[in-house]
């Protein structure tokens, strides 16, 4: 034996895992060979780690150890049963190194990864999986568990080099935040049912009227755009001669989203070359450092916040991680749906059941198809046929109550705006349904905007977007009271400018 392979995304090394790789490695000249796989991701819970410090922990390890080691990177990939072959082939082309089984040995606890390698003829040693060490030794990822729970016998677990390591770069506190972040999934978005190409292309449609919407309002200097998706509207801000001395800033969580960014920067597409992009989630913690910030732009992110977090009180935090890094005389721009004054005044909505299927009951099992069949199913629907779906799929209680007439409804205001809204997104509708776009008015808004410190601008305000009531909403929707009176159409967005006060 002259290689052993070492599979694994690595994120944190255990005492254990020196003892066994030095008991492989006996003789002289074995090279231990770190697979590290999921090296392209960072900040999500699976992977919360980057491969540079996954890396050093690594080369430090392998030094206090005695042990020979070569690095390599592996990009994560769709998921294949050839993974094994995938994995060898980027050794081959990164380190020039063919492994075979004639001359290594593969080094995996998880017996799916372990199986594949065996099928290619390879002898597995099972770390912390041999039966020669009972009882099992904890897993690498079970001492970060340990770690992010703020248990401290994760030290006594870890090796000396990832503790090392761990401190010198803060890493524990970003290992503590990722795993706990009640916003961010696994993998680094907000949900998984999510088509991103969509979004894409939706920011760069709407990235001209956002930035003419927020322009009168920005403050030159330091200009982050929190939830910036690919950079739209930083590109929009790119092309403003009166800001080339500004920094501009974006800050997105999604991982798919934040690699476009990075691709389009390297691509060219910016002018100014302080233009910088950071995979964060402000939720997490401090992003920025405190007062630094002239201006914030946020766009269609609050009621992601609202929903995928814990409502209010999210929304609160993160208002005030943003009061935070402002400025004094700085400013918050938001740009979102909103909820409608009174939302919670009962009215009867009355909905179109001549503009599609009427099923006997909506469907219980849509998270078992395809995206584009889900799709396909809800835009077959009525307009009342897909509120009884919408009301099934929807993450949060919708109470209504079923009218003598069959198009009927009686129910809140904002929950009926919540629908209404929201209906047509059938493109992505298990993602747009895990959301809630009525959670708080605008008074809401102005009360928790106080509570974080911030002066509330003259030009803040709620708005009606009237295209989307004359083309999506009126031709198949109406509302009145219980008592019968027509009930207009009410807000659907705000804009709000609130300023960190000068003297704070």
């Amino acid at each position: 034996m002259t290689y052993v392979l070492f599979p694994g995304r690595h994120h944190l090394l255990t005492r254990f895992q020196e003892t066994y790789l030095r008991g492989l490695a006996e003789a002289d000249g074995t090279t231990i060979v770190w697979a590290v796989t999921s090296a392209n991701h960072e900040n999500t819970r699976r992977n919360p780690v980057p491969f540079h410090r996954r890396e050093a922990a690594i080369e430090r390890f392998s030094l206090l150890a005695g042990l020979r080691s070569l690095v390599v990177p592996i990009f994560d990939a769709a998921p294949t049963e050839r993974f094994a072959e995938v994995t060898l082939k980027n050794i081959d082309v990164y380190a020039g190194l063919h492994l075979s089984p004639d001359d290594t040995i593969v080094a995996c606890s998880t017996p799916a990864v372990s199986a594949l390698y065996e099928r290619l003829g390879f002898d597995i040693a099972w770390v912390e999986a041999d039966p020669a060490h009972r009882p099992e030794p904890e897993r690498p990822w079970d001492v970060l568990l340990r770690l992010a729970s703020g248990d401290p016998t994760w030290q006594e677990l870890a090796h000396p080099a990832t503790i090392d390591v761990y401190a010198r770069y803060q890493l524990a506190d970003l290992v503590r935040t990722v795993v706990n972040d009640p916003v961010v999934g696994d993998e680094g978005g907000l949900t998984a049912t999510r088509d991103y190409r969509t979004y894409i292309d939706a920011f760069a449609d709407g990235a001209a009227r956002k930035w003419q919407l927020v322009r009168p309002h920005v403050r030159p200097g330091r200009i982050v755009d929190i939830g910036c998706g690919a950079g739209a509207v930083l590109e929009q801000a790119d092309r403003d001669d009166t800001l080339h001395e500004s920094d501009l800033i974006g800050v997105e969580v999604a991982r798919h989203l934040y690699e476009e960014c990075r691709h389009k920067k390297a691509q060219g597409a910016y002018r100014n070359p302080n233009v910088f992009f950071y995979h964060r989630n402000v939720l997490g913690g401090a992003v920025l450092q405190p007062r630094s910030i002239d201006t914030t732009m946020t766009f269609s992110l609050t009621h992601e916040i609202w929903s995928y977090g814990n409502r209010r009180e999210s929304l609160l935090a993160f208002a005030r991680a943003i009061y935070e890094h402002t400025v004094p005389g700085g400013v918050w721009i938001n740009s979102d749906v909103c909820g409608p004054t009174g939302k919670d005044r009962p009215v009867v909505l009355r909905l179109s059941t001549d503009d599609g299927d009427n099923p006997a009951k909506p469907r219980p099992d849509l998270a078992s198809l395809s995206s584009a069949e889900v799709a396909a199913y809800v835009r077959g629907l009525s307009t009342r046929a897909r509120f009884d779906q919408y009301a099934v799929d929807f993450a949060f209680e919708v109470a209504y109550e079923a009218a003598a007439d069959p198009r009927d409804v009686q129910l809140s205001l904002g929950a009926a705006m919540d629908f209404l809204t929201r209906k047509d997104y059938t493109d992505n509708w298990l993602s747009e349904t895990r959301e809630q776009f009525c959670g708080l008015e605008f008074a809401d808004w102005i009360a928790l905007l106080a509570e974080a410190g911030f002066e509330i601008d003259a030009a803040s305000a709620p708005s009606r977007n009237d295209w989307i009531v004359a083309n999506r909403i009126a031709p198949v929707a109406s509302l009145r009271t219980p008592d019968g009176e027509a009930v207009d159409w009410p807000e659907t967005h705000l804009l709000f400018i609130a300023r960190r006060p000068r003297n704070s």
